[in-house]
């Protein structure tokens, strides 16, 4: 996600299309478990004393994360080609922040409009496990069922911490479409600015410590981050998906903050029919989990393959807010 390497003038605005979201190492079909060196290479840990949250990688100097993980950027150190939060990581390198953007209508109650960006505090060369995802563009779509992957070195498990040697981990998640996941988490609860993946049965989903970090998905040779992890009820539970910042909502904000050597943004589409369109249930929230509380993801969030809402940040870096999901008991 850092680039030294000469580009055309013609190219000199934005990061050139052909320079985002190749993984070269990357062969991963399916699976969820520990990650292989190099397979997420826009994958960055964000740590002061310890790792908190994650972050993503979208140019040589710019890091893509959620507003909750931040009261100030002061202190924080951004490791990027980093394989194991323990032992030796000879691919990593790390930098410090010098600007902390978080999104103007970021809201702390409803988790709305929970992205902001962090500038480096110089640029970092591209490499196999050092390079930025693509984005996408406005008016991207993702259908009901279409599979992406999460990754980050969040909790395994509602409270149980990663083991040693804490290695990156991913798991494959499809897309809930946002009727469904109202009904899950209340109508007035998920927006058009965020997007939910998850297993209806549950036992796959990110968690405590992932915050910020990346839901992406492969279209053609690209992957394509459509997510930033936000928030959840616990972790992995049924009916529950995980809920993320809806990244293609961002791309004006995010072109705008970042005037030089720009994202490079793609647009996804996805085929056939959305399955969501015919979706109307009640939601399951005020059915015996309505005073359940919401935090955010970046405090306590991880990936699970295994109640309340968590923002899905770790320790204790950011004050976890509380939440109650409004009109719990309307339906869509």
């Amino acid at each position: 996600k850092k680039y030294t390497k000469m580009i055309l003038i013609s190219s000199i605005l934005k990061v050139p299309v052909s320079d985002c979201g190749l993984a070269n190492l990357n062969t991963r079909i399916v699976g969820g478990q520990d990650a292989p060196a190099g397979f997420w290479p826009w994958q960055v840990s964000l740590q002061t004393s310890s790792h908190f949250c994650g972050g993503s990688l979208i140019n040589n100097q710019w890091v893509l994360t959620a507003a909750h993980c931040f009261k100030s950027a002061s202190g924080v150190n951004v490791v990027l080609g980093l394989q194991t939060l323990q032992g030796s990581n000879p691919n990593s390198v790390s930098r410090t922040v010098t600007s902390l953007i978080v999104h103007p209508d970021y809201n702390s109650v409803t988790a709305d409009n929970d992205i902001a960006l962090l500038q480096l505090s110089s640029p970092v060369t591209f490499n196999n496990y050092i390079t930025p995802v693509c984005l996408p563009s406005t008016g991207s779509s993702f259908y009901s069922g279409v599979n992406t992957w999460v990754t980050g070195w969040g909790n395994i498990g509602t409270g149980v911490s990663l083991p040693a040697p804490q290695n990156l981990q991913e798991v494959q998640v499809p897309i809930v479409g946002n009727r469904q996941c109202k009904c899950s988490y209340g109508a007035s609860s998920i927006t058009d600015n965020m997007v939910c993946a998850g297993l209806l049965e549950g036992g796959k989903d990110s968690c405590q410590g992932d915050s910020g970090g990346p839901l992406v998905i492969k279209q053609n040779n690209r992957w394509i981050q459509a997510g930033v992890v936000s928030f959840g009820k616990d972790c992995a539970l049924p009916n529950y998906p995980g809920v993320y910042t809806r990244v293609s909502q961002y791309q004006t904000w995010i072109n705008t903050q970042i005037t030089t050597n720009q994202p490079g943004f793609i647009t996804f589409t996805s085929t056939g029919t959305d399955s969501d369109l015919s979706v109307s249930l009640h939601s399951h929230v005020g059915r015996g989990r309505a005073h359940t509380k919401l935090f955010p993801q970046g405090w306590d969030h991880g990936i699970v393959s295994s109640t309340k809402f968590h923002t899905r940040q770790k320790a204790a870096w950011n004050v976890p807010f509380s939440w109650q999901p409004p009109n719990s008991d309307s339906s869509i």
